[in-house]
Formats: structure tokens, C-alpha cells, sequence
């Protein structure tokens, strides 16, 4: 059976973790001048390296070549020991613990009790990895708060989790006792990136185009992003294109984003109801599009403004370009706020095709910005349609005139 992408790929240095510099250094400057902390606590979003950097913390602490290796507080990631870590083969002295469903008291007072053993090799450490820690009760913090304050000599405990908010309320005592580390959101392009790299390594073309929509559709997450792509590699042979991650990922193409541009720019209430009609047809996700119809709308502020929307594909660009004469920034702005407001509803709504259709409606008719400059040379303004003129109640406000004396 073969290897995910997401566990033959996963980094086995801290030099080789996306975008979590910061916390690569300390960690590797603590194992060289060994000050390495009884307790960890590692936060941030799924995906993003924490149980991975937990695990290159062990293989670094019980490295057979310690000392020997460059740059140096890095494991070899080839020794004996290193190897059975970073495979999650059964260790004694590296033991990984869900804390979704070992969570209980009980699993605590067993967990404090096995750190009271010295290490199997001399001089070695011993570290514990508590995926999910949000997960613990409180009796089990409560459990592990005295092992935690003064731990048996070689011993390190590393916390995980994507939810420290919930740990600060069940047990904020432990918080003083563990460093804690944030780890960053991966941003898009270097997911990208890391992508391009591991299709090289395994010998496999794609499109720019459908590495950027993995890219962005992972949210920040590596692991994400390779499962993502594990999927596509199983779905065809040959070169990964876009039109099968927007199959496989069940993503609206741009050509609807270009017919949506296209009805609000021309004010065609009808052609959002056959738009709409057209995407629950082909079992299109309704809340998915308006979601990338914001984001539409924003990359096409951005440009507006002078900014430089990242993330976008060839086509959409495409399709931004087309409107981008057609729209003006304080309208599209109205229209971002109206999706803002929009959003907690269309999350729970028993009917999201209504809600969805409301606020395209909304951006159609809405009023449109004039410019008084036109108005006054008798120019029809750019985003009126075409055979016709702007409704009366969309006249610009003229300033009252000054009643000259008789």
C-alpha cells in the first residue's frame, strides 16, 4: 500500500518546517546549549506542523548523532532512533498520546506514573506527545499538575492542540508550567511551493493553476494541501490539471464567477435566477459560491485600489480584467459589506438557495455610484444598461441652489 504524500513528505528537521522559523530556532538552540524545557505547549491551526515539530524535537533529544550533526541541535533523521520516531513505530522513551479519546483521570495517573521511569538508554530523554490536549478533562489536568511543575530529570512533555482558549479555562495553572509556541497559518504561496516540490520529487506534472486552487483551498494547512493532492494523483494519470481539482473538490468554475460580474454589471436581475438555476443543476454548492464570490469581489477591490490580489488562477484574472472598468470601488465595497452580513445567516439557513439569491439580488439592483462629472457632460454613467437609463431614484443628489436676490 502506498505512502500518503502528507507522511512520506513530512518534514524531519526543523530547518525543513513551512514558515515556523521562530519556533524552529528556539527549539534547536535549546537542544544545542540544552536548555530544553520540561513542558511544551504547541497552538495553532490543523495542519500546520505541531505534532510534526513535537516529534523532530524527540528525534533531536535522542539522537544517536547528537552533536555530530549540521547545523547543529538538529536530528541526523537517519539513525536507529530517529527513524522509529519519525515512523511512530512503538518507542519506550517516545510515546504518543491522543487526547480525544484518552482523556479521563485515569489515563492521566497512568500517563504521570510511566514518566516516573528513567529513560531506556542512558542519558537519554524520555517525552511525551499529547495530541488534541484540548481534549483532557479537568481532572486530568488537575491529575498531571504536580508531575508538571517539578518533572523527573529527562523528561519532557509536549502539548498540542488548536484550541489553547479551552485548556485556559479548564486548567490556566498549567499554562504557567509549559512554554507555549504559536504556529503560523501557511500562507498560500508557499504551499504552492512545497507542493511544486514534492511532484517534482515524485516525478509528476500540473498547472499552476490547479496547485494554486489546492492551495487555496487548504486554508493554511500543509497536511490538508498533500491530501488534497493524494486525491488528485489517484483520480487520473498523467498531468494534474485544474478542471480536476475543481471536480474532485467540488468547486465552482470561473466561468459562473465571470456570469455573475457580468449580471451585476449590467444590472440583469434574470440572469442571477438562471445562473443560480444552472449551478444547483450541475449539484453545485450554493454556499461555496457565494463565499468565492466574495472573494471575487474583493480581489476586484484590490485591483480597484492598486493592490495585488494573491492566490488567483490564470482564468480568474481573466475575468477580473473584463470588469474591472465596469465596477467601481465604493460600489463593490457595499456589496462586500452586504456578504458580510449576510454570512451568519447563510450558515444556518434551512434554505440557503433564498438567502443566496437575496444578496445577488441585492448586488444587482443596488444603487450605483455616479460620477458628477459625467452627469454634467450629459455622459451616461458606465454602469447603466445598455438600451436604457438609470432608474430616477438613482439620480445623483444635485446641491440645492443658492436663491440669488431679485
Amino acid at each position: 500500500m502506498a505512502l500518503a504524500l502528507a507522511r512520506k513528505y513530512r518534514p524531519r528537521r526543523f530547518s525543513d518546517l513551512l514558515v515556523q522559523d521562530h519556533v524552529a530556532q528556539v527549539l534547536r538552540n535549546a537542544i544545542l546549549k540544552e536548555r530544553v524545557g520540561h513542558g511544551y505547549l504547541l497552538t495553532g491551526p490543523r495542519g500546520v506542523g505541531k505534532t510534526t515539530a513535537a516529534r523532530i524535537l524527540a528525534m533531536a533529544l535522542d539522537c544517536e548523532r547528537k552533536g555530530t550533526v549540521e547545523p547543529a541541535g538538529e536530528p541526523c533523521g537517519e539513525c536507529s532512533s530517529c527513524s522509529r520516531i519519525w515512523t511512530g513505530v512503538a518507542n519506550l522513551d517516545v510515546v504518543e498520546i491522543d487526547a480525544a479519546s484518552n482523556r479521563g483521570v485515569d489515563d492521566a495517573r497512568d500517563l504521570r506514573e510511566r514518566a516516573m521511569y528513567a529513560a531506556s538508554r542512558e542519558g537519554g530523554h524520555k517525552v511525551y506527545i499529547v495530541d488534541e490536549a484540548h481534549m483532557l478533562t479537568r481532572e486530568a489536568w488537575n491529575a498531571l499538575l504536580k508531575i508538571l511543575e517539578e518533572p523527573p530529570p529527562g523528561v519532557v512533555f509536549v502539548f498540542a492542540t488548536t484550541e489553547p482558549q479551552k485548556i485556559a479555562q479548564q486548567a490556566a495553572p498549567v499554562l504557567s508550567r509549559l512554554q507555549r509556541f504559536d504556529f503560523r497559518r501557511i500562507g498560500a504561496a508557499a504551499i504552492r511551493d512545497r507542493l511544486r516540490a514534492v511532484l517534482n520529487a515524485e516525478g509528476i506534472e500540473a498547472d499552476d493553476d490547479a496547485l494554486t486552487l489546492i492551495a487555496r483551498q487548504a486554508d493554511g494547512g500543509m497536511r490538508d494541501a498533500l491530501s488534497v493532492l493524494d486525491q488528485c494523483l489517484s483520480f487520473g494519470e498523467g498531468r494534474v490539471t485544474a478542471a480536476q481539482v475543481r471536480q474532485i473538490l467540488g468547486l465552482v468554475d470561473d466561468e459562473a464567477f465571470g456570469a455573475l460580474l457580468a449580471a451585476v454589471a449590467g444590472r440583469d436581475a434574470a440572469g442571477v435566477f438562471r445562473l443560480l438555476d444552472r449551478l444547483e443543476d450541475s449539484g453545485a454548492d450554493l454556499v461555496e459560491f457565494a463565499g468565492g464570490a466574495s472573494e471575487i469581489l474583493r480581489a476586484l477591490l484590490m485591483l480597484q485600489v492598486g493592490a495585488e490580489p494573491a492566490g488567483l488562477t490564470e482564468a480568474s484574472r481573466q475575468v477580473l480584467a473584463t470588469f474591472q472598468p465596469q465596477l467601481a470601488a465604493p460600489d463593490l465595497l457595499r456589496m462586500l459589506k452586504l456578504a458580510g452580513e449576510t454570512e451568519a445567516n447563510l450558515r444556518h439557513a434551512a434554505n440557503p438557495r433564498l438567502v443566496v439569491e437575496t444578496l445577488l439580488l441585492r448586488w444587482v439592483l443596488s444603487d450605483r455610484t455616479v460620477n458628477l462629472e459625467e452627469v454634467l457632460r450629459g455622459t451616461p454613467p458606465a454602469s447603466a444598461p445598455a438600451g436604457g437609463s438609470e432608474p430616477s431614484r438613482q439620480r445623483p443628489r444635485a446641491e440645492p441652489a443658492t436663491q440669488q436676490p431679485g
